[in-house]
């Protein structure tokens, strides 16, 4: 995976939240927010649909549901307008599973084992849209976020993969046993959708749920050659916490 890109990415999103985080002096809103700040937290669900899992799965004891993977994310967003939101996140999502080969042992009558790994870094930018009003204002010096606040998206951008299988393997021509340790990287972009909701806990703080699913395939390149592009795309689910952010126009 080429760090460099997303390093970078993380630096201006981090970089970007300090300047919207001024508040009123006790902590209140006093008009609609500028945006917010999410850390969400969950799991992902593999699509797996291309040509280098289903040879995974019928040579080594793996399953579809080995390549699901625990992810983490964080999203900073800003209000367009009363109903739309633009939204920039970063996230992480990593499988690992142990695995042996079905039909064949080694000399020793030892299972041939191995792990497989994937990991994958998406950087997205989204449109959110917010199926009903996310809070009303009182008067010009209150704002009060609505209980629950739905919403939906879409967007897309680009998706850094790395693909690693390392231990004991079989050379089917000769079926000699060798340890190696195999990997493939690459980036492709990609497109999303989502659907999610807020749940205000205050002013300032909201719950999060969100599930989204992401559509990406990346060529397989170094070890291995042959194979179609790899399949990125799944189903995650998601909660978290958001924090509001203060516009300018604050008393």
């Amino acid at each position: 995976m080429t760090r460099r890109p997303v390093s970078f990415a993380l630096a201006l999103l981090l970089g970007a939240a300090p300047a919207a985080l001024a508040q009123s002096p006790d902590g209140y809103l006093f008009r609609p927010p500028a945006g917010m700040l999410t850390l969400r937290g969950g799991y992902s669900v593999a699509n797996a649909g291309s040509d280098i899992y289903s040879f995974a799965r019928q040579n080594l004891t793996l399953d579809r549901s080995d390549f699901n993977a625990g992810t983490a994310a964080f999203d900073l967003s800003f209000m367009a307008t009363s109903r739309m939101d633009v939204s920039f996140g970063l996230g992480i999502a990593r499988s690992s599973a142990g695995s042996e080969f079905r039909d064949y042992i080694d000399n020793n009558n030892l299972p041939i084992e191995q792990k497989t790994s994937l990991q994958t870094v998406p950087l997205s930018t989204t449109l959110r849209y917010y199926l009903a009003p996310r809070g009303r204002s009182l008067g010009r010096y209150a704002w009060v976020p609505a209980r629950i606040a739905p919403y939906v998206g879409l967007g897309g951008g680009m998706v850094w993969y790395t693909f690693r299988q390392t231990g004991d393997f079989v050379d089917f021509q000769t079926l000699n046993v060798f340890n190696d340790n195999l990997s493939s990287s690459g980036r492709s972009l990609m497109g999303l959708a989502l659907a999610g909701a807020n749940v205000a806990m205050g002013t300032r703080w909201a719950l999060t749920g969100e599930a989204r699913y992401t559509f990406a395939t990346a060529p397989l390149r170094q070890d291995f050659v042959g194979f179609h592009s790899i399949d990125l795309s799944g189903l995650s689910f998601t909660g978290g916490i958001s924090m509001r952010l203060s516009s300018r126009g604050v008393r």
